[in-house]
Formats: structure tokens, sequence, C-alpha cells
């Protein structure tokens, strides 16, 4: 197996922070962090393209759809700030993937284990749906982190979009042939082939997910439960 290659991974962090490829959600991204939330308006806005998250040597890869407005677009690190990040990071410590269960800033000592986190854009985008074109832009990103994290054996897409995008990965890739052929559901298990990991769909831990009750903090325990014992065969 290779071994996971950081520098290659600290090098496209840069790229992403700088990447200006998509001027609608760029323009967004910005302007949010002027006007701010009431909330947060003593915060100095991050307001720029987020940066995955995570352990170089991962072996669970986590992937998520895009920044929250005043979450990560406000910390600067993807899921940090926002409902769907105090829901993710309680569950990843509570199965041994995370060093802490809150997540405030990207200053406030949590690290991963085993996991790395990255999304299928890394702006915040308007109504928080990228259109096509900006989720096709950012696609060579993810791609990049697959090449540099050989030891991962479990993938967690966090909702449709997300399952989508690593699927046509996979097909752009010939690894599958089709990705009409893989059912989205929540806690479900995909076997996509030789050679790639295991493919584990969930619902997103949004705040219209939880206070609905799509999705509980139960639901979403069982995606990572399931996940870790996949890693220990």
């Amino acid at each position: 197996m290779r071994t996971p290659d950081s520098s290659s991974l600290q090098l496209l962090q840069r790229e992403i922070i700088a990447c200006r490829r998509c001027p609608r959600l760029n323009a967004h991204c910005a302007e949010i962090a002027q006007v701010k939330r009431r909330a947060y308006r003593d915060w100095d806005y991050w307001g720029r393209p987020v940066p995955s998250f995570g352990d170089a040597d991962a072996k669970l890869l986590i992937l998520g759809l895009a920044p929250a407005a005043h979450g990560a677009n406000r910390t600067g690190r993807v899921f940090t700030g926002d409902r769907s990040g105090e829901l993710l990071y309680r569950v990843l410590h509570d199965t041994g993937f995370a060093s802490q269960p809150l997540s405030a800033s990207r200053n406030d000592g949590l690290a991963l284990i085993d996991a790395y986190i990255t999304a299928a854009v890394h702006c915040a985008p308007p109504g928080n749906k990228p259109t096509l074109g900006e989720i096709r832009a950012c696609r060579g990103f993810l791609e990049r982190e697959i090449d540099a994290l050989p030891r991962v054996g479990v993938v967690v897409a966090l909702g449709k979009i997300a399952f989508d995008v690593y699927l046509s990965i996979l097909r752009d890739r010939g690894s599958i042939e089709r990705c009409s052929a893989f059912r989205f559901g929540h806690n479900t298990v995909h076997h996509t082939g030789a050679g790639t990991p295991i493919l584990l769909s969930s619902y997103h831990p949004s705040q219209q997910n939880t206070s609905t009750g799509k999705l509980t903090e139960s639901m979403f325990r069982q995606v990572f439960l399931q996940a870790r014992r996949h890693l220990e065969k």
C-alpha cells in the first residue's frame, strides 16, 4: 500500500483556499463575511473556500456537501460552528474518530483520529445549493484527496449530492459501470469493487433533517459504528 502523501494534502489545502474558479460562490462567501449574522458580529469571518480537515493517515473519509454560510464560512474549518457540526463531532468523538466532542473554532484543539473530512464543494453556496457546474469545478480537489489518502477503507457520504459526486468519480475511473446501480439510503453499505473503499451513505446531519426527526443522533451514531466495524475487520 502507498504511504499517505501529507505534503500533497498540505499543498492542496492551500490551493483550495486560494481557489477562485466559481465567481458566484466567491462573491457570496465574501458578502456573508461582510454582512455577518448579528450573533457573530464580533467574529472575523473566514469568508473564503474552506479547506479539508483531518488525519493524513485516515482510514475513514467523510464527504459532506458544502460549508454553511455562518458555520464553516465563519470559522474556517469544515463542519465547525453550526448545528450539523455539533452533531457530527459529538458522534465522531463517541465512536473514537475525534479527540473531543465540541467544535467551536479552527483553533480549539480538536483533532481527528484515523479520519479526514472534506466536501463536494468548498465554498458556501447561496441557499445551500451549488450548481452542477460548481460541483464539477470542485471535483478535482476531491479526486486528488482520494489519491493522497491510500489507507482509506470506508467512505461516508453525507447526503445524496455527496454520494452522487463520489460515485461519479468511481464511474469515471472505471471502478463501477453505472452510478444508478447504487441506491442512496441511510446507513446503507455499498460495495464498489475490488480495490475501492466500502461506501456508506447517510442522511446529512442538517438542522432540517434533525429537527424533523428524519435523522436522530442514534441513527447517525450507527453509521460511524458500522464504519468502525468494517475498519476493524
